[in-house]
């Protein structure tokens, strides 16, 4: 006969990591709501795989090949009946762990939005580009599949609904890393939009960035987060400029080998 903790339903905390021996002790403490946390590091040179293991979690070192084909061989590393997938600088409230465990047990089977405060150069963001979003994280395992290349997407085959609790987003807290991600992701943004057919003109590159300024800082309300909602609502314009101007160096890049 099954003993009661077995009866109920099991939640696994997945969580990709790659040098996050900065955030992946207090990530961890964070999801002791779950029966078992795995993390899938894609090589990391410091400390986060000891520290990972030192905490009990199990570890499985797998190479980046793009951030949904990560989050999917993750959903392979575990047979629990539930998944939520954690960031190394996300951290869900205790309350959130609570509403997670009376959630699984919920004879409906549903996938769960949490929304997420963004936390920037220690500063909380409630407006603009960085205010508080929605991000599907806790779904039946075999329900849920990730697509994409840089900003992954959550397709999931049940019903969506919204959780109650949040989380915590730490994202960054120093420009070093805040401009090495933005390098990173507006040339796999750049990539995307070339492979699909897509590209640059003169006229996106002049209007778009000041309009995304424009939605981030006066329709977003990033005013109401004072100068660093508009830096960021700055940067968010850059961020377009940027990608715009990457996808105009491919297009220039293959002409050059015709």
């Amino acid at each position: 006969m099954e003993s009661e903790r077995e009866a109920v339903s099991r939640v696994a905390v997945l969580i990709l990591t790659f040098n996050e021996e900065k955030h992946i002790v207090d990530c961890i403490r964070s999801a002791s709501f779950a029966d078992e946390i795995v993390v899938v590091d894609s090589g990391s040179k410091d400390a986060t795989i000891e520290l990972a293991k030192s905490l009990g979690a199990k570890v499985v070192v797998h190479k980046m090949e793009g951030f949904a084909a990560q989050r999917n061989f993750a959903l392979q590393q575990t047979d629990a009946e539930w998944v939520f997938f954690l960031d190394a600088d996300e951290r869900p409230t205790e309350a959130a762990g609570k509403e997670i465990r009376r959630l699984i047990d919920s004879p409906e089977k549903f996938a769960y939005k949490i929304r997420r405060r963004n936390v920037v150069f220690g500063y909380p963001m409630r407006h603009g580009a960085h205010a508080p979003d929605w991000v599907i994280r806790l779904c039946p395992r075999e329900a849920m599949h990730w697509s994409g290349l840089v900003h992954e997407n959550t397709e999931v085959s049940v019903p969506v609904k919204q959780m109650q609790e949040d989380m915590i987003h730490y994202t960054y807290d120093v420009w070093e890393t805040y401009l090495s991600k933005f390098n990173l992701y507006t040339s796999l943004a750049a990539k995307k939009l070339y492979d699909s057919g897509k590209r640059a003109s003169v006229v996106k590159i002049l209007l778009d960035p000041p309009f995304t300024f424009i939605k981030m800082f006066v329709l977003k309300a990033g005013f109401l987060d004072g100068f660093l909602g508009f830096v960021m609502s700055v940067m968010a314009g850059l961020n377009v400029f940027v990608k715009y101007l990457k996808l105009a160096e491919l297009e220039r890049l293959e002409k050059q080998k015709k």
